[in-house]
């Protein structure tokens, strides 16, 4: 019997990592280890790709021949599918309008429906376009939380079934590590310690400005630090302003960084006295995961998919309460014991958990 031969669109991971790419990883990671199938990943940046996954006999790896989308859903992939013989496509969002073989798409959220406040105009368009058509093109429809599907069906109306694979926690996040060590190490190459850390995009849904309110208003810059890790993506009015007026002693307490290597990345979460994720929005929302699977203490937003945490438990508020997200912070400096909360996230979201629901999907695919 023939492999079943797999095509992953990686596009993404010629750009800044994100969600996508940490979805795709995660995920590719773990199926990769089951020889039944033949995988072949396709970026523009094949080297790079090549490195995140490593030589594997079921795996084959592909080269975009333009970094240009429409080149690529046009023309470069329905001709990759063609002449590798194809069986099975996956896309993240958007598929090619032409189909030479069965397609996947994930559709990880369509929050600009539900948030539009947030979204330009032009964006809303084009993705509802988008988006809707893929949904309807694609032999299967998945996503990554309970929230998205019943937004994404909501919206769509699709006849098909949508099945939820989540994100997991990657294993840079799994290994047993020095706290002090790490501590030392983020201290002699960013220069800050004893700090509150963000890691998200810096745009309004994220919420920023709430947390460096509140480490302002209630001075907790007088014995910690405030670390932003992100890419400055939309323009964020407020919180560029709040900063800019802050006081030079604050603001030597406050660290905004971009393109933070995943080394140094994991280290930030495991050298942070506190995490806290603000947003108003996700999709899913990966980061309070990570960091609490580095035992750091984590308070998060409890709306849209984020309401699933529940293993959270106290360290949920809500986004638009400051002195909810203030009380929350007292409590996470208080260093709690967070080895429960730990074991149930980590059964709840697993890479080789989403990966065995993937494989069953595939086998549906006829």
């Amino acid at each position: 019997m023939k492999k079943k031969r797999i095509l992953v669109d990686c596009h993404k991971f010629d750009e800044d990592y994100q969600g996508i790419t940490t979805y795709i990883k995660g995920l590719y990671s773990e199926l990769i280890k089951d020889s039944n199938y033949h995988y072949y990943f396709i970026s523009y940046n094949k080297n790079k790709l090549s490195k995140e996954f490593g030589t594997h006999e079921n795996v084959t790896y592909l080269k975009y021949f333009s970094k240009n989308k429409w080149i690529r859903l046009l023309l470069d992939l329905p001709f990759k599918i063609l002449i590798n013989k194809i069986n099975v496509a996956h896309f993240q969002y958007v598929v090619p309008p032409i189909k030479f073989c069965r397609y996947i798409v994930t559709i990880h959220d369509v929050l600009f429906l539900d948030f539009p406040q947030f979204f330009k105009k032009e964006y809303q368009l084009k993705n509802n376009f988008l988006f809707k058509n893929s949904a309807k093109i694609a032999d299967i429809v998945l996503t990554v939380s309970e929230y998205s599907k019943k937004r994404i069906q909501y919206y769509y109306k699709l006849k098909k079934q949508i099945f939820v694979i989540p994100n997991a926690i990657n294993e840079d996040f799994l290994y047993s590590y020095d706290k002090q060590e790490s501590i030392d190490y983020i201290e002699q190459k960013f220069g800050v310690k004893n700090y509150f850390l963000l890691v998200s995009r810096i745009e309004p849904r994220k919420n920023h400005l709430i947390l460096l309110k509140s480490f302002v208003e209630n001075k907790y810059y007088s014995d910690n630090s405030l670390v932003f890790v992100g890419k400055r993506d939309l323009h964020y009015e407020e919180f560029e302003n709040y900063y800019i007026k802050l006081t030079e002693e604050i603001k030597r307490k406050v660290l905004i960084l971009e393109n933070v290597n995943n080394k140094d990345l994991v280290a930030f979460y495991q050298a942070a006295k506190i995490f806290v994720y603000p947003s108003f929005a996700e999709g899913f929302g990966i980061p309070p995961l990570e960091s609490l699977s580095v035992n750091i203490p984590t308070i998060c937003s409890n709306t849209t998919a984020m309401s699933d945490y529940t293993f959270f438990e106290d360290f949920l508020f809500n986004p638009n309460d400051s002195n909810d997200l203030n009380l929350k912070i007292k409590k996470a400096l208080q260093n709690p014991n967070l080895d429960e909360i730990i074991t149930k996230m980590r059964k709840n979201y697993n890479w080789k958990t989403s990966s065995s629901i993937f494989v069953d999907v595939i086998n549906k695919i006829k």
